[in-house]
């Protein structure tokens, strides 16, 4: 591959760390990206999901050095969307893909409207609607068994569930949802691996740059809380939500 290719594609991982370490939906233009340089979509997956893991990594570090995460208290959490990720991964071949980009449009409109327009959502934590070990047990694994199948839009439910039924503060569920999101990335890289499909060059220069992008996102996250990340999680939700209905594969683009 081009040297300028490569250069563009690591510049493409630099804006796409600096929007996933505040609202998630950095695959957006990284995985697009990918399959313009050349590469085949299994190449492609693997790949991005290892320049992914450098961002998500490099976005849990930050939340975690400025104190607005601490891994040790979720480590129940952890584990279970590992788990629940590597089995996603191996479900793969036999998951109902046209039904889940069916469901995603909708749910990924309802999420933006949710962040767009529901009051009381700021930095401050508020009185959670759910004991924690029902986001452990039900909602954790579930949302990693997505990511491990699918993909899309796997932050924006972790922000929603944590935000909406279990009280977390804005910056606290961001930097949260880097977490999870960094656990089942690696997950999924680890079933990469087995398979021999990841362009580790390609993925490494890529990686740097998303571990960039998202230092620089996160810190803008942190320093200003609601301002920032609230109305770049509706436009991240809405931007998946017409990528996904533009999807030729997708039922619903025959009825819009």
């Amino acid at each position: 591959m081009a040297t300028t290719t490569v250069a563009l594609l690591g510049f493409v991982a630099l804006i796409a760390g600096f929007v996933d370490a505040i609202a998630g939906g950095g695959g957006l233009l990284c995985l697009p990206a990918l399959l313009l340089a050349g590469l085949d979509p299994v190449a492609a997956l693997a790949t991005n999901k290892l320049q992914g893991s450098f961002g998500t990594a490099s976005a849990t570090f930050a939340f975690w050095r400025k104190g607005a995460l601490d891994p040790k208290q979720h480590w129940g959490s952890v584990a279970t969307v590992f788990a629940a990720a590597c089995l996603g991964v191996a479900a793969v071949s036999i998951a109902p893909k046209q039904l889940l980009l069916a469901m995603m449009v909708p749910l990924l409109i309802i999420i933006a409207l949710y962040f767009a327009f529901a009051p009381r959502m700021s930095e401050v934590a508020s009185k959670p609607r759910l004991a924690l070990n029902a986001f452990t047990l039900g909602f954790a694994p579930a949302i990693g068994f997505y990511d491990g199948v699918f993909g899309p839009g796997t932050g924006s439910f972790f922000m929603l569930a944590l935000v909406s039924l279990f009280g977390v503060g804005l910056v606290e569920a961001t930097g949260r949802t880097k977490l999870f999101n960094f656990t089942s990335n690696i997950a999924a890289l680890l079933m990469f691996l087995l398979a021999g499909k990841i362009i580790w060059s390609i993925g490494l220069v890529m990686g740097i740059a998303q571990f960039v992008g998202a230092q620089i996102g996160s810190h803008l996250a942190i320093k200003n809380g609601a301002t920032i990340i609230r109305p770049l999680l509706v436009v991240v939700c809405l931007a998946m939500a017409t990528k996904l209905l533009l999807d030729p594969s997708n039922p619903l683009k025959t009825i819009f």
